[in-house]
């Protein structure tokens, strides 16, 4: 892997507006540049690049990242060649390849081309598979011809343990250890990775071999063993079958997301082509957040089983947190004795085509398992969906489906939307706190009304931190050295804003100062919908450090006298008559009346 320190030097010395302008001509437009978005077709400008943030967003189908995204989205560009094409525009050496931590370095020195040695390897692999007669009979006994097999560079890995050495008479190479080909055994033994396995080559956008996946043609364990992670292959990035699928998906406008290479042939044999699979590891928000700016639609396929339940309602888990409004994500569960493979061998595309289109969408797949994991006729079950669907609902960004959402969430827990909305902090994107059309461009993070008497007073005390934490991030965004007004025992609430918060807090006190390198630590964990979302709050405001420092500020000052009303209101709930109280309760309600009339004075003189 390419070092972190590396990758936000290189985002210091690039200029992300002269990265797209010399693919996409840019225009001016206040503080920032716009252009018609290259990821979808749009009639008026919606795609926004930012100069001071070196950050692009697009307001319409929600395209965003720094200059690296760009290139890999924009030019089809792995990550590596993305990292080489931006080294050489600013006059950097691309280091080399760094393995993961506890990994043992390499011993020589890095490889001129490690594609050629893939290349070489997949040529290798594809001739094999001509001359192994049990190989070719397990394909044609899985429905496959030959010409799928040669429109996906299918090959047969031999079972000798050093048979790569035919075609790499440097057998010893580096390069064959980089590339995930060869192990190197602890007594200094080397052999090959793959042995008597159907092979599926994985390609990058640009036709170029980066890993391999090899299927056992028996019952051997593991099933599929897949390519190490090197410089050209990092699985959480990368789909199979995806260069082959494009053309479908495109005129289709929808992508059926497999979980085994097989299943991707299979379907495109029976002339279903717009399948891809995950390269065996579970679905990550860099394959949906790819998967969805080329189609509009999603369709998850499972087996039906156990196994195939888990999987889904992971899926389920990272889409909420990536999934834009306009855009559909649905779930097909096959019959437990199908896979995808089985299943369209013995009903066809078209029947497979029919329950794909007819799939249940991600809101109704939802509540289906929520009813099926927890009894509704109680309620103590009736609870539990509530209390999981609030974990759920926390974490998307898409505002009209988290709309239709909570009712239906509401419906299944027999309690009030509204109720449900204020266990979530949720109100009116396009409102201000205090519930009045915004007129101000820059958002208000006043603190709501009182709440009423129905409303738990720590829960409402959290609710209004939940909107003020996330103005605190915002200011954080646009302006990292604010950070430092903020003291190291900030208390944040559970919100995915809370703890999105503390995570950029702790990155920049960690020294990090530059907003896209921020950006881009946390593009694909958990708190990447918050961070992203927020970063495109700050190229539409883009404060002036003097506009942002008194409403981080006023923003902290307003979490801590919420703070400190939501504990009066408890103590007032929860004991006696004050004149009742002992002596400790009342010396900390009296200092409790203290701090909040300082913060109150605090807030009037501005």
């Amino acid at each position: 892997m390419i070092s972190e320190s590396f990758k936000q030097e290189l985002l210091a010395r690039v200029d992300i507006v002269d990265v797209i302008d010399a693919r996409v001509p840019l225009k001016k437009a206040g503080a920032n540049f716009t252009a018609r978005c290259p990821f979808h077709t749009e009639k008026s400008p919606s795609f926004t690049v930012s100069q001071s943030k070196q950050f692009y967003h697009c307001f319409g189908c929600g395209a965003h990242g720094n200059a690296i995204s760009f290139l890999m989205e924009y030019s089809g560009l792995g990550y590596i060649d993305a990292l080489r094409e931006l080294t050489d525009s600013v006059g950097m050496k691309l280091p080399a390849f760094e393995p993961k931590a506890g990994a043992k370095p390499p011993a020589g020195p890095p490889p001129v081309d490690l594609f050629e040695v893939m290349a070489k390897a997949t040529q290798f692999y594809r001739d094999a598979l001509k001359g192994a007669p049990q190989a070719i009979d397990y394909l044609k006994g899985r429905g496959l011809s030959g010409k799928v097999a040669a429109r996906f560079g299918l090959g047969y890995a031999p079972a000798d343990f050093q048979s790569l050495q035919t075609v790499f008479p440097q057998y010893d190479d580096q390069a064959l250890v980089d590339c995930g080909l060869v192990i190197v055994a602890e007594n200094g033994r080397r052999y090959d990775r793959f042995r008597d396995r159907i092979m599926f080559p994985i390609f990058n956008p640009r036709g170029q071999v980066i890993g391999f996946g090899g299927r056992v043609m028996g019952q051997g364990e593991p099933k599929y063993l897949n390519s190490p992670e090197t410089s050209l292959f990092e699985k959480r990035r990368e789909l199979y079958g995806l260069r082959e699928a494009r053309d479908a998906m495109r005129s289709s406008d929808r992508v059926i997301v497999v979980e085994g290479y097989m299943d991707v042939v299979a379907l495109a044999q029976y002339g279903v082509e717009n399948a891809v699979a995950t390269l065996g590891t579970a679905t990550t928000a860099l394959h949906l957040t790819k998967l969805l700016r080329q189609v509009n639609e999603i369709v998850f396929c499972f087996d039906g089983d156990a196994a195939g339940r888990k999987a889904a309602w992971h899926a389920l888990e990272v889409a909420l947190g990536c999934l834009p409004d306009g855009k559909v994500i649905r779930f097909l569960m096959l019959p437990p004795e199908h896979d995808p493979d089985s299943f369209v061998r013995a009903e066809g595309a078209d029947a497979f085509n029919a329950m794909a289109a007819s799939a249940a969408p991600l809101s109704a797949f939802l509540s289906a398992e929520l009813e099926r994991r927890y009894p509704t006729a109680t309620a103590e079950g009736r609870a539990q969906i509530v209390n999981e669907a609030r974990a759920l609902l926390g974490k998307m960004t898409a505002p009209a489906l988290k709309m239709q959402l909570i009712r239906e969430i509401a419906r299944l827990g027999e309690i009030e939307p509204g109720e449900l909305g204020r266990l979530l902090g949720w109100t009116e994107p396009a409102r201000t706190f205090s519930g009045r059309p915004s007129t101000d461009s820059r958002p208000s993070w006043r603190s709501p009304s009182v709440p009423t008497a129905r409303v738990d007073p720590v829960r409402s005390g959290l609710i209004r931190e939940r909107k003020l934490e996330r103005g605190v991030l915002e200011c954080v965004l646009a302006h990292p050295s604010l950070a430092a007004l903020i003291s190291d025992d900030f208390h944040a609430s559970d919100y995915p804003e809370g703890q999105a918060l503390l995570a950029v807090l702790s990155a920049i006190r960690g020294g990090e100062q530059l907003t896209p390198a921020l950006i881009g630590r946390f593009e694909d964990g958990p708190h990447a919908a918050i961070v992203t979302a927020v970063a495109a709050e700050v190229m539409k405001n883009d404060w002036s450090i003097e506009q942002a420092e008194p409403e981080l500020k006023g923003a902290l000052r307003q979490i801590e006298l919420s703070e400190v009303e939501a504990q009066l209101a408890k103590m007032r709930a929860d004991k006696d008559a004050p004149a009742a109280w002992d002596p400790a309760a009342k010396r900390e309600y009296g200092e409790l009346i203290q701090r909040l009339g300082d913060l109150k004075r605090s807030r009037a003189d501005g």
